[in-house]
């Protein structure tokens, strides 16, 4: 799923222009690519989360928790939509900085992402009680993000020189 967002603002080329063209500055040129992708992920997911609603029964779960926990989870999910959307925000407006080098910043925003959340993790005890072998997929997997954006970025060297 995560690639389809890098589809989308690829694809979403022509609004980011069309924006730019009728005055955006250019850093903020791919904020209404991210209107019509996010529709279309919120359109698909919230059918699709009705449905499972509807078949198991748990629409009522969107009204009713025990003990005032509605409203934490409302909040909460509040919380993780704006987080989630800022990321896609300021990865639009990264984008029109890296000039030449756009095509990358896909891979360097996820990979920054999926390093940073397992090291949160690790900082906050996340993994704490896991087995051995479990941390060290964690570490071989962030050795190879990294290692992975070592070598794009000297890609993009070698390609400037």
């Amino acid at each position: 799923m995560s690639a389809c967002m890098a589809f989308a603002f690829a694809a979403g080329k022509p609004i980011a222009a069309a924006a730019a063209a009728l005055g955006t500055t250019p850093t903020f040129s791919n904020t209404p690519v991210l209107v019509v992708a996010l529709l279309g992920g919120f359109t698909t997911n919230g059918l699709w989360c009705l449905f499972l609603n509807l078949r198991n029964g748990t629409v009522r779960d969107y009204l009713y928790a025990p003990d005032g926990a509605l409203a934490a989870n409302y909040g909460f999910s509040a919380l993780a939509g704006v987080t989630w959307y800022l990321q896609f925000f300021f990865y639009g407006m990264g984008t029109t900085k890296m000039g030449q080098y756009d095509f990358s910043s896909w891979t360097l925003h996820m990979a920054f992402i999926i390093v940073f959340s397992n090291l949160w993790g690790i900082l906050l005890r996340e993994w704490f009680g896991a087995s051995r072998r479990t941390h060290a997929l964690i570490a071989a997997g962030i050795a190879v993000l990294i290692a992975s954006t070592l070598v794009v970025g000297y890609g993009n060297y070698l390609g400037a020189s």
